[in-house]
């Protein structure tokens, strides 16, 4: 009995489970969900606020007109980025990178777009974002032509005083051979100053391997002199060969700078407060402090110093734009590596939220135009 009246309900059931498979195989397929776009700062929130940006002059990456509105490649990046995560903001301008520096410390602004190179003092003091930008820092220097290069290196006092202790060598064993023949030899070593002469040509024979003959020794002191000189002097123009060699090959400045080790043997500037000035403290190596890329090229134009160490890119602008820099150029060798980034006060929560968009600003198209025509 049971059976038979569980049979209607079962039936039932099996109907009904039949038509719903049915119904969800012949459902079209959903949609796939869309990825979320970057969320928007809410109306009246924190993040709603004007971010206030710190920037300093920095050529070619902020570019101040004379209405002082920034522009350059950092504002050319940051207004890309800011499509992604629009946020109101306003520019707050710095004289001095030390300035623009303690006003992020202080919390004075949110950030700043310059191209602040990370380093690990920074970090104690500072937050901040992935690169944007890898460079380096190079050195300008003046520019010699190979000519005025070889011709100091012939005048210079190394190869002079080799020069002089050469002759000096020369009227000694003269002098000496002059004595030692004198006497004996008065037909071939004279007395008197024309005897001194003819002890010099003798000399200076010898040693160039000449051996015309007309003067030799005849007298075993004489030869023991001869003998010593022939043997020192082999020793004394091969040195005199070498030094001669090595002053016609022209040396640059790029040949003496494999590292940073090597700008202790130049007088240097740096810019005050910069990653360079730490580095150069960093190695010990004196240097002059400067307040703008100006002041450092023009130390370099005017022989103040040898060498300014900066960053290649701002170098490079500065000596492309202004004529008074014509005679400056840059080694070809980075004394360091700069990884170039947004700074933040310290545990800013910007930097969390600034990250994924500076990744996809990276990659965006418009930026990829812009770091074609910075390398043009």
């Amino acid at each position: 009995m049971i059976t038979k009246r569980a049979h209607p309900l079962v039936l039932t059931l099996f109907i009904a489970f039949i038509g719903l498979f049915i119904h969800v195989q012949a459902a079209p397929p959903t949609a796939p969900i869309p990825p979320a776009p970057f969320a928007q700062p809410e109306p009246g929130t924190s993040e709603d606020r004007v971010l206030k940006i710190g920037v300093r002059e920095a050529n070619p990456f902020i570019l101040l007109n004379y209405e002082n509105t920034p522009g350059g490649y950092s504002v050319a990046f940051w207004e890309n980025l800011n499509r992604y995560r629009p946020r109101s903001y306003e520019y707050v301008i710095y004289n001095s990178l030390e300035e623009l520096l303690d006003a992020l410390e202080s919390g004075e602004v949110d950030m700043s777009i310059n191209p602040v190179t990370v380093t690990q003092e920074r970090l104690y003091h500072l937050d901040f974002s992935q690169p944007y930008l890898i460079s380096g820092s190079t050195v300008a220097r003046e520019r010699v032509s190979e000519w005025n290069l070889l011709l100091g290196n012939l005048f210079s006092w190394p190869f002079l005083r080799g020069i002089l202790v050469l002759v000096g060598v020369i009227f000694l064993f003269g002098l000496l051979i002059w004595v030692a023949e004198r006497r004996r030899n008065e037909s071939q070593f004279a007395k008197g100053l024309s005897g001194l002469g003819d002890g010099f040509w003798w000399s200076a024979v010898t040693m160039t391997t000449v051996g015309y003959g007309d003067k030799s020794p005849v007298t075993r002191t004489g030869r023991f002199i001869g003998l010593i000189w022939m043997f020192l002097a082999i020793i004394m123009i091969s040195g005199l060969t070498a030094s001669i060699a090595t002053s016609l090959t022209v040396h640059r400045i790029e040949d003496h700078i494999t590292s940073v080790h090597s700008l202790e043997h130049f007088t240097v500037a740096a810019l005050a407060s910069s990653s360079d000035a730490e580095l150069l403290r960093t190695y010990n190596i004196p240097f002059s402090e400067v307040h703008t890329v100006e002041e450092g090229l023009y130390a370099v134009v005017e022989k103040q110093v040898d060498l300014f160490l900066h960053d290649r890119p701002i170098l490079q602008y500065h000596i492309n734009q202004n004529e008074a820099f014509s005679g400056l150029r840059l080694i070809d060798k980075n004394i360091k590596m700069d990884y170039y980034s947004f700074a933040f006060p310290k545990g800013s929560p910007l930097v969390s939220e600034l990250d994924p968009y500076i990744l996809a600003t990276l990659k965006s198209p418009e930026w990829n135009a812009v770091m074609q025509k910075m390398q043009n």
